[in-house]
C-alpha cells in the first residue's frame, strides 16, 4: 500500500480479448502495408482487405476508400453500396461504425465511437454505434462523436462537432453542430 494519491487512469486495463489485441495488431500491419500503398483508384482492393478482417461491406466494387482512411477495427466497419470514406479519414470505431447507402464522408474527418467514464480514476472504455445515413453528407474535418445518428440526406458542415443526433434532410452546422435549415431534394 502506497501513500500515492489516486489519478487518472489507475488501474485501467484493455477491455478487449487477447485474440481481438493480436487480430488489431495483424490489422495495422496490413494497414501500413497492402492498404495504405495501394493505388488510389483501387478502392474495391481496399474494400477486399477490409472484409477479410471482418467489415461488413456488400459490394466492394461499390464502395470509395482512400488508402490514406485510417480504420481501428474493420470488423466494426459497416459500409453500404456507393458510400464514401474521403482521405485521411479517421474511422476509431471502438463500437460499430454504418455508413448507408450513398453517405459520403469528406477529408479529415473524424468518426469516435469511445471515449472515457472520468467519473471512476480507472476512466473505463464507453462505446457506443455512430450511423451516417442514406445520402448524408458530412464535410471536412468533422469531429463525430460516439453513439451518434446523422439523418437520411443531412448534411453536416466543414468543422462542426457532433455530438447528438442530427435529423433528416437538414443542413447542420457549427460547435456545437444544429440544425439551421432544410435540406431541398438534390436533383
Amino acid at each position: 500500500m502506497t501513500d500515492e494519491p489516486p489519478y487518472l487512469g489507475q488501474g485501467c486495463v484493455t477491455p478487449y480479448p487477447r485474440r481481438e489485441v493480436i487480430l488489431r495488431r495483424v490489422w495495422m500491419l496490413v494497414e501500413a502495408s497492402l492498404f495504405r500503398r495501394s493505388p488510389r483508384p483501387f478502392h474495391w482492393f481496399r474494400a477486399q482487405l477490409l472484409r477479410l478482417f471482418g467489415a461488413d461491406i456488400p459490394r466492394p466494387d461499390q464502395v470509395v476508400i482512400f488508402p490514406s482512411v485510417r480504420i481501428t477495427f474493420p470488423w466494426k466497419l459497416s459500409l453500404a453500396p456507393r458510400s464514401m470514406l474521403g482521405p485521411e479519414v479517421i474511422v476509431y470505431n471502438l463500437a460499430l461504425i454504418t455508413l448507408e447507402r450513398g453517405a459520403n464522408v469528406s477529408q479529415r474527418t473524424h468518426l469516435c465511437a469511445g471515449s472515457h467514464d472520468y467519473t471512476q480514476w480507472s476512466m473505463p472504455l464507453l462505446v457506443a454505434p455512430i450511423t451516417i445515413g442514406k445520402n448524408a453528407w458530412v464535410a471536412a474535418e468533422v469531429y463525430v462523436g460516439p453513439g451518434v445518428t446523422v439523418g437520411e440526406l443531412a448534411i453536416v458542415g466543414a468543422r462542426s462537432v457532433v455530438t447528438g443526433d442530427l435529423p433528416a434532410r437538414m443542413i447542420c452546422l457549427g460547435h456545437p453542430c444544429r440544425p439551421v435549415r432544410t435540406r431541398q431534394e438534390p436533383v
